[in-house]
């Protein structure tokens, strides 16, 4: 079964992707807000989200694997050198890394976690709440305001009642 989004109201549809052929076009009626869109069976161009999906890059080495729960699905989320911006997606709002979930108690722009190298050399990861109504937990403590706490291959974020874990493996420089 595959999923698709409406781009009207953003809820999924599904359909067997097995019974057409590439290159078909396909008239689809969203279930909840009855517009009609049309996709065509192919390769996608987007970015996967599925960790087996995922081709690993010589510059991609940080991800966060979001666990599944009642709000969403599992998602791997490849991080970018510099800021990442994480938070809940929702159309119209831009951010680096948007978990995919129906979980409202994470703002659409909930924390930031940096990767740069320090003035040694290493690469160092933190990870700050961003103004967060409901906060951002490392290990089931809560940070902070403006607290920068250090992440490490393999910790565990919550933010709302989505839960995440960190995964690290710096580049042989």
């Amino acid at each position: 079964m595959k999923r698709i989004r409406c781009p009207k109201c953003d809820s999924y549809n599904s359909f067997d992707e097995t019974k057409y052929e590439t290159g078909q076009s396909l008239v689809f009626v969203c279930e909840e807000c009855k517009k009609e869109f049309s996709i065509r069976i192919g390769k996608t161009s987007l970015k996967s989200t599925h960790k087996n999906e995922i081709e690993k890059k010589e510059d991609e080495f940080a991800s966060i694997l979001v666990i599944g729960n009642v709000f969403g699905y599992k998602q791997q989320l490849e991080l970018e050198k510099g800021e990442n911006i994480i938070g809940r997606r929702c159309k119209g709002t831009e951010i680096s890394t948007a978990i995919e979930t129906a979980d409202r108690s994470m703002d659409r722009r909930h924390c930031i976690i940096t990767i740069r190298k320090n003035k040694k050399g290493k690469w160092n990861c933190t990870l700050k709440d961003n103004n967060s109504i409901t906060g951002t937990f490392l290990f089931n403590r809560l940070l902070e305001e403006k607290e920068l706490a250090i992440l490490k291959d393999g910790d565990v974020v919550s933010i709302g009642a989505t839960t995440f874990i960190f995964q690290f493996t710096p580049p042989k420089d």
